[in-house]
């Protein structure tokens, strides 16, 4: 019986709920995957677990146990995986299917005899691997476990036996000898199987043949029996097109002859019946194996794997990263503690020219006194960049991966919305004010007290007033619904008005900065007041229309 064992899922997918395209894309993890693995099929799986998010604790804590194991032993991981591959992966992750029909032709039959050889060899190595390594995630032991069970209790012994005789029985078939019998008129009457063979035939050069078949007078033989000189002969074009013509008989159930493929398995049926019989008898013995149990493990391998490897190259390199540390629901965890946290797209896979001395790292909260941060900044400082990251470590956390950081405390997430700017072509018909206002009531409609929203200058393609007595109203309702927000923002207005805006809610909303000194950015943030630049100055800085941009003093940053 199937166990639907898993590494990701520790209580199946119920309960997931999935990010939209359009998150996925501004968070950047289209991009990530990209760059992780040039193979299209592993970047369309890794998108797909990303994209599902538990707010279940257990949920992530199970993962990034599963990946702590997977990181510690590498070699380990490049055994299971080369024989979990060998049976698997050239299909794309469709398993083996493991299933037997009592009308399955001798054909299918061996086919099945294979499938179950390679299931066979990939539980021994399985075994042998996992029971030389210190395993300490439920899930990897749970997988040892699983494996020493079919290993030890399953019958597996027994199976090995009767699939090694059945292979020792037929591996050895080299050639099927089939002979055609003939009328007084020299039409076939009569097709019969004669034999099945430990040699091939072997071609023959063609003027010889042609010498000796039909110039010599000696070429009937006396009878049927092997001959270690025999040849055999490619079909010529006319030999093509008469099968052909014998074919479309079959086809009209002509009594003359039969369909040449369907007669070919009908020969492999006869094939040395208690043979035939031995493959039926083992394969329904044993037709309830999930060979599916362990060669759908396969993508969630890969998973863990690829990502183990960039890390571990990462860490090499310099780049800090840590487990994350996912709360309980009776904990008094804040819903993020995070320190040393970096941007996972800065790293230097993706961009070649950084390295770790050029990171800047921040530390940031999430509770209750700070459930809306309100980040102002000059322009290029890195708003997008840190709020980008913080959603970043909650999808790469709750795939139970290691994150870019010193620490990272956290309450999982049911699911992440993102509210960045709209493209040109899609706010023709509502105008680019209509269509945020629209985005927005869609996400926070959506977005429980357990979400993270990520607003990356909302509002910010109106005039300051409506855009931002929409904004203030905005961040009002996310308060009353208790949704940990970053709202990045060139409405500096906003973030002065925060004592405002606090003093109608139980949740608190705080500013960040990103800290600027002798006008040098930083790229670091912190809680404090706005420094007070207008929100018109960073507009007009960001699209270069400030009197030394325009007269060419200052280049534009765009």
């Amino acid at each position: 019986m199937s166990t639907n064992f898993s590494l990701l899922y520790p209580n199946g997918e119920a309960g997931f709920k999935k990010l939209s395209d359009i998150s996925i894309h501004d968070l950047g993890l289209d991009f990530i995957c990209e760059n992780i693995t040039e193979k299209y099929e592993e970047q369309t799986l890794f998108l797909n677990i990303f994209s599902k998010m538990s707010d279940n604790p257990y949920d992530t804590a199970y993962r990034c146990d599963v990946f702590e194991d997977i990181y510690n032993n590498p070699q380990m991981c490049e055994k299971l995986m080369e024989v979990l591959g060998h049976i698997d992966y050239e299909r794309k992750y469709s398993g083996l299917s493991g299933r037997y029909e009592e009308t399955s032709s001798a054909w299918e039959l061996l086919h099945n005899l294979a499938e179950i050889s390679d299931y066979i060899k990939s539980v021994e190595v399985m075994h042998e691997t996992l029971c030389t390594v210190e395993l300490k995630s439920a899930g990897m032991q749970n997988l040892k476990a699983h494996i020493k069970d079919l290993y030890e209790n399953n019958g597996f012994a027994e199976l090995k036996k009767d699939i090694s005789q059945l292979k020792a029985s037929t591996s050895s078939l080299q050639s099927v000898t089939i002979g055609i019998n003939l009328n007084e008129k020299y039409e076939a009457n009569g097709i019969g199987l004669v034999s099945f063979n430990k040699k091939p035939f072997t071609k023959s050069n063609v003027i010889e043949n042609f010498a000796k078949k039909i110039a010599s007078k000696d070429t009937i033989n006396e009878n049927a029996e092997w001959n270690d000189d025999f040849k055999y002969h490619s079909l010529t074009a006319a030999s093509d097109e008469l099968i052909a013509r014998l074919e479309t008989m079959a086809r009209a159930n002509d009594p003359r002859t039969e369909n040449a493929t369907f007669y070919m398995d009908k020969i492999a049926n006869m094939f040395i019946g208690n043979i035939v019989h031995k493959l039926q008898t083992v394969l329904r013995k044993y037709v309830y194996i999930e060979i599916t149990d362990i060669t759908n493990l396969i993508p969630e391998f890969i998973f863990y794997i690829r990502f183990a490897n960039f890390i571990r190259s990462m860490q090499e390199k310099g780049f800090k990263f840590c487990k994350p540390l996912p709360g309980t629901s009776n904990s008094s965890c804040k819903k993020m503690n995070a320190k040393g946290i970096y941007n996972f797209k800065l790293l230097s896979a993706f961009n070649k020219e950084m390295t770790a001395q050029q990171i800047v790292p921040n530390d940031l909260i999430f509770d209750e006194e700070h459930l809306v941060y309100i980040l102002t900044g000059a322009n290029r400082g890195g708003k997008t960049t840190i709020t980008q990251a913080v959603g970043l470590l909650f999808c790469l956390a709750q795939a139970g991966l290691y994150v870019p950081g010193e620490l990272f405390e956290f309450m999982p997430a049911d699911g992440i919305f993102t509210h960045f700017p709209a493209d040109e072509d899609k706010t023709m018909e509502l105008g680019r004010l209509g269509e945020e206002c629209r985005r927005f009531k869609q996400l926070y409609s959506g977005a429980t007290s357990t979400s993270l929203l990520l607003l990356n200058e909302t509002y910010s393609t109106t005039s300051f007033e409506e855009g931002y007595y929409i904004a203030r109203d905005s961040v009002k309702a996310i308060l009353k619904k208790g949704i940990y927000t970053i709202y990045n923002t060139h409405m500096h207005k906003l973030a002065f008005d925060i004592d405002e805006i606090n003093a109608e809610s139980e949740f608190k909303a705080a500013s960040l900065i990103v800290k600027a000194k002798n006008g040098e950015r930083s790229f670091k943030v912190e809680v404090a007041p706005p420094e007070g630049k207008s929100f018109a100055r960073d507009i007009a800085e960001k699209y270069g229309v400030t009197f030394e941009m325009l007269t060419g003093e200052i280049q534009a940053g765009f």
